[in-house]
């Protein structure tokens, strides 16, 4: 997921990296040192890595009173084994005090023999190490400098690996588990410091490939400037700190563009409850985004959290979108309000209410028609029916892959009758991420949900953390997790 995103992020470190080495390398201003060089990604990986022992600590605490048995058997163990080692112990005394004593027993000749046997053993070794010193010394005086060259040869890829460092960073082999790299860092003689200079050209292909990505043009150039105002002025020593400032710097970026402030559905859900009155939610969007869907995959989510939801069908533009959303309900098992095709699909919602209102059910999700964002006399028709059913949430379906497209809509939607969230459907089959990143900034109103599959079950809702975490790792168990 987002795997467009991350490695535009990650290869921004790799040039400014190489960016501030080569001028040092100008300016003889750098050596290489022990250590290991970290990837962009190891940096939230890390983290991650060092709260994880602080929870694993808690867990001998709460099995001590075990883990004192199991000392205490090993303890009754190890006795026994005191006790019972002499026993053993005695035939091998005795079979050591009998070969010595038959050493003695034996006559003068016989102990050279036993002697003998010894060292025949290790004049091979000898006899091998002084063939080879032999052989060495007997070699003619060409064959020896054919010798030391085959040593400076084995040495040369190392220096030219050492110079080109780059090449080190390509080789994936050489990159552990846990994203660190073999070889050694490096740092620099005299400490630099990240001019305007060093990342005006970098960032501009930043944006462009943001553009690419499908990013909002004032997210893309957001996220730029936020990027050059934390790495300008940062005083560097080791090529590690380069990666790890680039880093911090977009994900801080980052998290000012999706982090949209605005109250959870299921926290709303709970506040109307108390008062005693259903949620009434209402969903706008064009056709073929999946809106339909959403609603049986809302139903069924909040269904199993013990709320009684209701579906009204006020898409009666279609006879189609009828049965599709009576399909839906049908199979989540939830009532669903509906007309004829062609009757007010206001008065739909309307009923649609009421019937919450009277069985004491405290989810109302509406349909309506798809329509284009362009169509007049369909949106004056949407809000006839917001007007009507006079809802808590009025939540636009985008298609996550559909990038700007998704972005624009929502905005055209949000001039017409004010939206207050947005669901992104297929955010699992969308590898830029231009869409998740950029449509809640541009309309300044939260995501709410994104669907990640087909079935009933795969829709979660929106957390901002979470999307850092995609954005930012190569981890693939972050999304089970979720």
């Amino acid at each position: 997921m987002f795997e467009s995103l991350k490695k535009k992020f990650s290869r921004t470190s790799e040039k400014l990296e190489e960016e501030l080495i080569e001028e040092a390398e100008a300016e003889d201003n750098l050596k290489e040192e022990s250590g290991s060089r970290f990837s962009f990604f190891s940096f939230g990986r890390k983290k991650k890595e060092k709260e994880t022992p602080e929870e694993d600590n808690l867990l001998p605490e709460a099995d001590e009173d075990e883990e004192a048995a199991v000392e205490e058997v090993i303890e009754e163990s190890a006795e026994e084994a005191v006790e019972e080692a002499p026993v053993e112990d005695e035939p091998k005394e005795e079979k050591k005090s009998r070969f010595w004593s038959r050493s003695k027993d034996n006559d003068e000749e016989e102990a050279p023999e036993e002697d003998e046997d010894e060292p025949a053993e290790e004049e091979p070794k000898e006899e091998k190490k002084s063939h080879f010193w032999s052989r060495s010394k007997d070699n003619d005086e060409e064959e020896a400098p054919e010798e030391d060259e085959d040593e400076p040869a084995e040495e040369e890829p190392k220096e030219e690996k050492k110079s080109h460092f780059w090449s080190r960073n390509k080789d994936k082999e050489e990159v552990s588990a846990d994203g660190e790299a073999s070889g050694g860092i490096f740092s620099f003689v005299r400490e630099k410091t990240i001019q305007e200079k060093h990342v005006e050209d970098i960032l501009f292909e930043l944006e462009m490939e943001l553009l690419q990505g499908d990013v909002a043009m004032e997210v893309a150039t957001e996220v730029v400037e936020s990027v050059k105002e934390n790495l300008v002025g940062k005083k560097i020593k080791r090529s590690n700190d380069i990666t790890e400032y680039t880093y911090y710097a977009l994900r801080d970026a980052v998290q000012e563009i999706i982090d949209i402030p605005g109250k959870s559905m299921t926290e709303m859900l709970e506040e109307k409850k108390a008062q005693g009155e259903p949620l009434v939610v209402m969903f706008v969007g064009i056709n073929g985004t999946g809106k339909t869907t959403t609603i049986g995959k809302l139903a069924n989510y909040y269904l199993k959290m013990g709320y009684t939801p209701v579906i009204a069908a006020s898409d009666t533009f279609r006879a189609g979108a009828i049965e599709q959303v009576t399909h839906h309900a049908d199979n989540v098992g939830v009532k669903i309000i509906k007309h004829q095709k062609g009757s007010d699909p206001a008065a739909v919602a309307f009923d649609a209410v009421e019937h919450a209102r009277a069985q004491g059910k405290e989810l109302v999700l509406i349909d309506t028609a798809g329509r284009m964002q362009t169509n007049t006399n369909l949106m004056d028709e949407m809000k006839k029916i917001k007007r009507v059913s006079n809802p808590d949430l009025v939540i636009f379906v985008g298609d996550a892959i559909t990038g700007n497209d998704a972005t624009e809509q929502a905005r055209k939607f949000n001039e017409a009758i004010d939206i207050d969230g947005v669901i992104l459907t297929k955010a699992d089959a969308d590898s830029k991420g231009g869409a998740s990143l950029s449509i809640g900034y541009v309309i300044k109103k939260p995501i709410m949900f994104l669907g990640v599959g087909q079935g009933y079950d795969d829709i979660m809702e929106y957390d901002s953390e979470w999307m850092l975490n995609q954005l930012f790792s190569d981890d693939d168990e972050i999304a089970e997790e979720a």
